[in-house]
């Protein structure tokens, strides 16, 4: 069965191909502020939603997890990460969240350390080598079946997770394959907000290929392993995001981190 995630990011070729063809780079920034928001969830309301829409994919949908009667997805890591959510403007609906691990204590690790430090073979970026408040890692991307595109699309879920055309306009289904950018952007502005130079993630190779559609370089750590499927260490740092990124998404993340920076009270020291 296809991957009911990998759905959303699979179709960013795709969409990518529509906006190649908008001469204006702030054209693409502005499609997606007009419909959707990032959200900093601090609040214990807004951590919830939160947990909730990660058991949704990961516990009911993909069953990587066992389901809970809380509907709360959580792990002892959510103790030391900051949260966002991506929130669909009109309906106050939140179509996606994220997490940025943050250590800041030599007994708290990164996911990527604890699962799967054996698939990292490049010694000179493994995390130990840094102070435990300078590495992050980026985890628990989650977007609800109903903001995962159309019905026509073949995977699990899609029957039931259709996105209702009679509630969401044709310029809006446009816009739903880059909440998946959106939430990686709203984490690499916690990342920019917080200073934090080195930062990790666990994925699929095929989404890494997605986001260097946009220009976001992740460099591979290691081979691909199994880890809930096919999955391989990525690294990533302000300056290599900044480097390659395609003008038109340097100016949604801008605002994006615009949006980040006035929630940045929240944050933290």
């Amino acid at each position: 069965m296809v991957n009911p995630i990998n759905s959303v990011v699979s179709k960013v070729k795709k969409a990518m191909y529509g906006y190649s063809k908008l001469k204006e780079a702030k054209q693409i920034s502005k499609h997606f502020s007009d419909y959707l928001s990032p959200v900093v969830a601090v609040s214990e309301e807004n951590k919830s939603t939160a947990f909730n829409i990660r058991h949704q994919v990961y516990c009911e949908e993909l069953a990587f997890e066992p389901v809970k009667p809380n509907e709360q997805e959580m792990d002892d890591f959510d103790e030391f990460s900051i949260h966002a959510m991506i929130q669909h403007l009109q309906t106050r609906n939140y179509a996606g969240t994220v997490r940025v691990v943050h250590p800041t204590e030599e007994s708290q690790q990164l996911p990527i350390e604890k699962y799967c430090l054996h698939s990292i073979t490049d010694e000179a970026l493994t995390p130990s080598n840094f102070p435990r408040h300078e590495i992050c890692e980026i985890s628990r991307l989650a977007v609800p079946e109903r903001f995962r595109r159309r019905k026509a699309d073949q995977f699990r879920g899609a029957a039931t997770g259709a996105i209702d055309t009679t509630t969401y306009s044709e310029q809006e289904l446009r816009c739903f394959p880059f909440i998946a950018i959106g939430l990686y952007m709203a984490a690499a502005s916690i990342v920019i907000a917080k200073d934090i130079p080195h930062t990790y993630v666990m994925m699929e190779p095929r989404l890494a290929r997605s986001m260097s559609f946009i220009g976001i370089k992740f460099h591979k750590l290691g081979p691909t392993v199994e880890y809930h499927g096919q999955r391989a260490p990525y690294y990533i740092n302000p300056s290599l995001l900044m480097k390659n990124l395609n003008p038109a998404f340097r100016a949604m993340l801008s605002d994006i981190q615009d949006s980040v920076e006035a929630q940045k009270h929240l944050l933290g020291s």
